[in-house]
């Protein structure tokens, strides 16, 4: 996947010949989520929306279709899906949780706060939770039917990063460090890391066997967020000014964002045989 994703850092956003999602955000995206259940993809973004596309595939060719939207008061930084697939959540710089029932057209209600802008979030389908991890240095886990959290963990520094795979949660902070929860006991935390890596985290991802997870920290590639869908054959990503440069190096009248999708080649996903006797790939 690293040699797919260096492409993009030509002048040309799409060398891949990906398949470009339509009508998308205004200014940067900030996060995209695959639905559980099927094709739909949510992105937020600096526009202060939440948007989401039914994505369809025939064969070789993929096509989106924009399906709604709602607006938050200031720019969205993150959102999840609950294990259903009817419902996502969001949140951002109003330091509000926006409980969307997308696919029953419900009501968009309101379900948790923080003192700070909220940066991350996850569904925790096994115990029915959802947690959000905030620049007010918080952890707070919240049952969605009741207004306060069930519990609050305070962290030693802003959060950045957060990856659920029950039991194991990982939170990365601003700090660098890097806090492992077992969630069969989520108000203690399990071991905290010191990240080897020179710069902030900025990405977590938990291995699927539970045995341990991936870290990030700076990277030169223009492309702030990505996913895979439910079963692997679809990735979308963004390609759209980071700002990482700060406010003074962009430019909106000649800014633009797009959202691609790319299917997976087996190349770009699995593991490369082994060559000779050393055991190194």
């Amino acid at each position: 996947m690293a040699s797919f994703l260096t492409a993009t850092t030509l002048g040309n956003p799409n060398p891949n010949k990906s398949f470009e999602v339509l009508e998308p955000p205004n200014d940067s995206v900030s996060s995209l989520s695959f639905s559980p259940k099927a094709n739909f993809l949510v992105a937020t973004s600096w526009d202060n929306q939440v948007r989401c596309w039914e994505i369809i595939r025939n064969g070789v060719n993929v096509a989106s279709m924009p399906k709604a939207s709602i607006m938050h008061d200031q720019p969205v930084l993150c959102s999840t899906w609950k294990d259903d697939g009817m419902t996502v959540f969001s949140g951002g710089c109003d330091k509000q949780v926006k409980m969307w029932p997308l696919m029953s057209g419900g009501q968009l209600m309101t379900v948790a706060m923080h003192d700070a802008p909220i940066k991350e979030m996850a569904w925790i389908p096994e115990m029915s939770l959802l947690v959000t991890g905030s620049w007010d240095k918080t952890l707070k886990y919240w049952d969605t039917r009741q207004s306060n959290p069930v519990h609050v963990h305070q962290l030693p520094d802003r959060c950045y990063a957060l990856t659920v795979k029950h039991p194991l949660m990982v939170v990365g902070t601003a700090d660098r460090n890097l806090i492992v929860f077992n969630l069969q006991n989520p108000q203690t935390e399990y071991k905290r890391i010191l990240s080897p890596l020179k710069y902030q985290t900025r990405c977590v991802a938990a291995f699927p066997d539970l045995q341990g997870f991936l870290a990030m920290s700076r990277c030169s590639q223009p492309i702030p967020c990505s996913t895979f869908n439910n079963d692997g054959s679809l990735f979308a990503y963004s390609v759209c000014y980071d700002w990482s440069k700060g406010a003074e190096n962009h430019n909106p009248a000649t800014a633009k964002t797009y959202i691609f999708l790319h299917l997976p080649q087996d190349s770009e996903v699995k593991s490369k045989p082994r060559i000779g006797t050393s055991g190194r790939k």
